[in-house]
Order: C-alpha cells, then structure tokens, then sequence
C-alpha cells in the first residue's frame, strides 16, 4: 500500500466526543472509513449521524473497550462489514478529578487502568486479526504528556505546559498514561517486523471534559499528530513518543 489514504479503513474508539471526534473527522476528511466506537449508542450513533452529515463515511460501532465480549463483536461487525483495518486509534481514556497521590481512591486508580490501559491491550489484540489483513496497518495509542515520567520529575519547570509549571498529579490517569507508552514500546518491537507501525501520541492539553473544556490547543489542532501517525507512509517510525503542537510539525516527548 502507498501512503494513499483511498479506500483506507480506521477504527477509533472513544470517538463520539472530544478529540477522539476531531480524529475521526479528520481521517474521513482524507477519504478513510472510519468506524465510530463509542460504548453509549445513542451518543455514538448522534455523531455517526452528524459525521455523515458533512458527507463523510463514519460508521458506528458499539464498544466498551472494558468489556472482551463487546470488543469481541465490535471486530466481527468490522470483519463482516471490510474485512480488514489499516488503522487503530485507541483513543478511550477516563479521567477523575485532579487529586494528590495520597488522596487518591483506590477505586480511581482501578478504573483509570482498567479503561486506559487494560482496554487498549483488549481492543488491540482482539483488532490485530483485521490489522494484520492491511499491508501498511498503524496503531496510535493516544496518551498524553502527564505520562511522561521526566515531565513529572520537572513539575517545577518554568517553561512547562501546565499552569504555574504546575504537574497537576491524578494518580491513576498518569500512572495509566505511563503504561501506555510502555505497552507501545513493547507492540511496537513485536510488531515491527510486519510492518505494523505502533506509536504513542499525545494530542496535548485540549478541551474536553475532564479539564473543564481548557486548554492551549483546540481539539482540530490536538487531532493532527494522531491523524499524521495513523497514515503513515511505509517506512515511517515506530516506537515514538509524540505531541501535537500549534505549528501542526509535533514535538517528541521525553519518556
């Protein structure tokens, strides 16, 4: 496959909404089908109807990256319906309130993991059938830069992103967004004799709901980074760790 992106298949999960939406949007802008996933029906058929709209061919499909049996028939309804993905954005993340690590509740913790990080394990093993069906197929694991573990050990940089050089520390969303960048890594090296391009991606501090909808980007510019890493052309990296930026180049992070 060249880097054409005609007739290209996309799944994104988490993408009713939020940057997962602008992600998807964009990949159909280039002439992609992308399969909206969503666990809430009626939100994720609202936006597949929306999509649909502006004459983009977005198609949803129900999924609860939690659930094996969900994940499981999402793959079957995409097998039977094209046979194949060249595309996998694992974009459905959970956050909870901005907390101290010793105020954190276990049960945070538990579900920032369980949806963060088990669920990407989940959908990319039950998806890499379809994947292995593409000749140029790419994975993008949307993390984000509170994963990176020099970020959190300069939490008093003045230079930093967040307010004040500030690390705002949710502990199971960072501890969660820190897996991802490791199981990138390690699918990223099992991956890349096919050919399988896997990279972590943060589309950087965007408006959404679980920062009360601030941020130093807007969710088309967050999507960019995501969107390049997903159509790669053959030849492409492997095993990155990258941010969106407002010049739209990107930046690598720091592990």
């Amino acid at each position: 496959m060249t880097s054409s992106t005609t007739s290209r298949i996309a799944l994104v999960t988490g993408a009713n909404k939020g940057v997962g939406r602008a992600i998807t949007r964009q990949l159909a802008e280039l002439g992609l089908t992308v399969w909206l996933g969503a666990r809430d029906t009626e939100r994720g058929q609202r936006a597949e109807a929306e999509l649909r709209g502006l004459g983009l061919d977005v198609r949803f499909v129900h999924l609860d990256v939690t659930d094996e049996a969900s994940v499981a028939l999402a793959a079957k309804h995409i097998e039977q319906n094209g046979g194949r993905l060249d595309a996998l954005v694992n974009n459905a993340g959970i956050s909870r309130p901005w907390l101290a690590p010793s105020e954190t509740p276990i049960g945070n913790v538990r579900a920032s993991l369980e949806t963060n990080v088990v669920g990407v394990v989940n959908v990319t093993n039950a998806m890499l059938p379809l994947l292995r069906r593409s000749d140029a197929a790419r994975i993008v694991n949307i993390s984000s830069v509170l994963g990176s573990i020099t970020a959190a050990a300069e939490n008093h940089d003045p230079t930093s992103v967040f307010p004040d050089g500030g690390f705002p520390a949710t502990l199971g969303y960072t501890m969660s967004k820190a897996a991802v960048n490791s199981l990138t890594v390690h699918y990223a090296n099992e991956l890349r004799a096919e050919g399988i391009l896997v990279n972590a991606v943060s589309p950087n501090w965007v408006p959404t709901d679980a920062n009360d909808n601030t941020g130093i980007l807007t969710l088309e510019q967050g999507a960019r980074m995501p969107v390049r890493m997903a159509t790669l052309p053959v030849g492409g990296p492997t095993g990155t760790f990258v941010c969106s930026d407002a010049t739209g180049d990107g930046v690598i992070l720091p592990w």
